[in-house]
């Protein structure tokens, strides 16, 4: 088999050794991203803001790379830019093909899936928010206008940082240092709650609970695999709802706003 394998090879042209090589080279990146990110706390939103940056970092560095390899090969041997098309194209289909079976089986398309389900027995479906860092944040604005509340992005953050700030007891034992599992210092919180108001840093469980209160309305979280969370049950009134989703995007968590589920029969006429 290994004889078969080293014929196989020589009987390639340098540019499928490229491609073959290349592809190889990102499969073995993948998967140092994904040892990356399971070693990052997922509540350590700053750690895995600071992921996100070394993720792009590295892909953009080998994207670089490889696109220099192959131009320095055609510049070497143009007589191999058929080739070349040739293997691009089949390597184009090949991905194709791959994403295709991810979408059919991935557990991105699973969970969206399973939540449409749930989501459909409630005459909802799943309202698009952009993964921006705000999500969870755009998703409550977007809840908001079915309130008649035009509240912004900005507002909210801001709310929530300051009702944080004035409830440190509430918030402050359930924040610790991902790096020595001590629970925040006065100055890592009021950094924690700045970051809040002023960056993108990701909202979670703890930011929906301040958010309950300083709108006084019970927000309910649909996810895949557990029941519903809701927090602000002490209150009554019309719950916000949004979707959780843990495979929407490379680094996992995301939320999603609702919408009414769009009846095609009806806009069809029938």
């Amino acid at each position: 088999m290994e004889g078969s394998g080293d014929e196989e090879s020589e009987a390639e042209g340098p540019l499928q050794q490229l491609v073959k090589r290349q592809r190889r080279e990102k499969r073995e990146l993948q998967a140092k991203i994904q040892g990356m990110k399971n070693v990052v706390p997922k509540n350590d939103k700053k750690r895995r803001k600071q992921l996100a940056d070394e993720v792009a970092k590295l892909e953009a560095e080998l994207e670089k790379k490889h696109k220099e390899e192959l131009k320095q090969l055609k510049e070497s041997s143009p007589e191999q830019n058929k080739e070349k098309k040739a293997a691009l194209e089949k390597e184009r289909e090949e991905r194709i093909a791959e994403a295709e079976i991810e979408n059919l089986t991935g557990a991105r398309h699973l969970e969206s899936q399973k939540l449409a389900s749930l989501l459909a027995a409630r005459h909802l479906e799943i309202k698009q928010i952009p993964s921006d860092g705000h999500c969870m944040y755009r998703a409550i604005e977007d809840q908001l206008k079915d309130h008649h509340n035009s509240c912004t992005v900005a507002a909210l953050r801001n709310q929530t940082a300051k009702y944080m700030q004035s409830h440190l007891d509430d918030f402050l034992p359930f924040l610790t240092n991902p790096s020595t599992g001590d629970m925040y210092s006065r100055e890592e919180f009021e950094k924690y709650c700045d970051d809040i108001a002023n960056t993108a840093a990701w909202g979670g469980q703890l930011e929906l609970r301040a958010l309950s209160h300083i709108l006084q309305t019970p927000i309910e979280v649909v996810q895949m695999d557990s029941p519903p969370i809701i927090v602000g049950e002490e209150y009554s009134g019309k719950p916000i709802v949004l979707v959780y989703m843990r495979h929407a995007y490379g680094l996992g968590e995301h939320y999603n706003s609702v919408k009414l589920l769009t009846d095609t029969a009806t806009e069809n006429g029938s």
